[in-house]
């Protein structure tokens, strides 16, 4: 069994490492970028550090995994978080010197392809967190969603509980990052639907695993980011959520099946499945659309989990993946399911 512990948390006035794990998507979009970081400053007090590649499109992996060593290694860096994701992580975890992040662990925040560098941690030994990257929440059109905020600023500064709340009003339709006037009105919001909960009669309390839905399946081909004995994720809660390439219903069920298929889906007591993104440029579905998109989701997850976990309690549309708010789950941490009083609870 891993023994995973919390890193040290920044205060007020500590740098935090900026860096691009994955895509250096700050140098084709500053202006979400730059707005993030102006953020990190003003509303966060944290000075942003950046990194050799964080602007960097193409930059390779050595020179990526360079930028983490560096991050982790740097005794005056309290923290680090990425600019955003992207698809080329997988080839960026190979060159990580586990013992380097091990010896100085921090809180690193990120989501989508970090999912990757957060499953390494977690075989690592360190609590990571999935959620705010720079780029995306932090340099939310307006104004950061209070959601958003609210639950980032306690996972960076604070180590207690933390009750999760569904979203009062939610988004995942995007303007253009190259518009400026993208950045000077606040996005349209919905309002919000609530958790829909499935085998809600137990309480559920242990540690975090999934992240990026599409991330996970590359990260089981390529055989990584999963523990050798399956038993480490015994009465765990599993946490998924599907990114803006909104694969198809079929394709989650075939994931989530062969995660039954490996014994690996049966393990969790309790799975929170994050509300599903169901709009983005080449594919910009009108709201019907788009719920008849979740709904097919939501069938997929629930005819996988009758076949392999029938009595795995299940919450639906949990604001914890690529739509707005987005709430930070601890990666290896502790959460708390409460079906019957309908709460989550995390420990940050």
């Amino acid at each position: 069994m891993t023994m995973i512990s919390y890193p040290p948390k920044p205060a007020p006035g500590d740098r935090i490492a900026v860096i691009s794990p994955s895509s250096g998507l700050p140098g084709l979009f500053p202006l979400p970028y730059e707005l993030g970081l102006e953020r990190l400053r003003k509303e966060f007090g944290l000075e942003p550090v950046e990194y050799p590649a964080t602007r960097t499109m193409g930059s390779t992996p050595r020179q990526r995994a360079d930028d983490i060593h560096a991050a982790f290694a740097d005794p005056d860096i309290k923290a680090v978080i990425a600019s955003i994701g992207g698809d080329d992580q997988i080839t960026v975890v190979p060159l990580l010197d586990r013992e380097v992040i091990r010896a100085h662990p921090k809180p690193f925040f990120g989501m989508s392809d970090n999912t990757n560098l957060l499953a390494f941690l977690r075989e690592s030994g360190i609590v990571g967190y999935h959620g705010a990257s720079v780029m995306v929440e932090l340099g939310r059109p307006g104004a950061m969603h209070p959601q958003t905020a609210d639950s980032l600023r306690a996972a960076l500064f604070t180590s207690g509980e933390y009750e999760l709340r569904p979203a009062v009003r939610w988004r995942d339709v995007d303007g253009d990052w190259a518009d400026p006037a993208t950045f000077a009105r606040e996005p349209e919001t919905r309002p919000g639907t609530g958790w829909t909960w499935v085998n809600a009669d137990r309480v559920v309390e242990g540690r975090t695993w999934g992240g990026c839905l599409e991330i996970v399946g590359w990260l089981l081909m390529a055989g990584r980011g999963v523990a050798s004995d399956l038993s480490e994720y015994d009465g765990g809660v599993l946490f998924l959520e599907t990114s803006e390439d909104m694969p198809s219903a079929r394709e989650v069920f075939w994931t989530l099946r062969n995660m039954g298929e490996r014994g690996l889906l049966g393990r969790f007591s309790a799975l929170l499945m994050g509300r599903p993104k169901t709009w983005f440029f080449d594919r910009p579905n009108t709201p019907e659309e788009g719920a008849a998109y979740a709904a097919e989701q939501r069938e997929a997850v629930l005819r996988a989990m009758r076949a392999y976990a029938p009595d795995t309690l299940v919450v639906f549309d949990v604001d914890l993946g690529h739509t707005d708010p987005q709430l930070v789950i601890p990666y290896g941490g502790l959460a708390r399911v409460d079906g019957p009083a309908r709460r989550i609870t995390v420990t940050y």
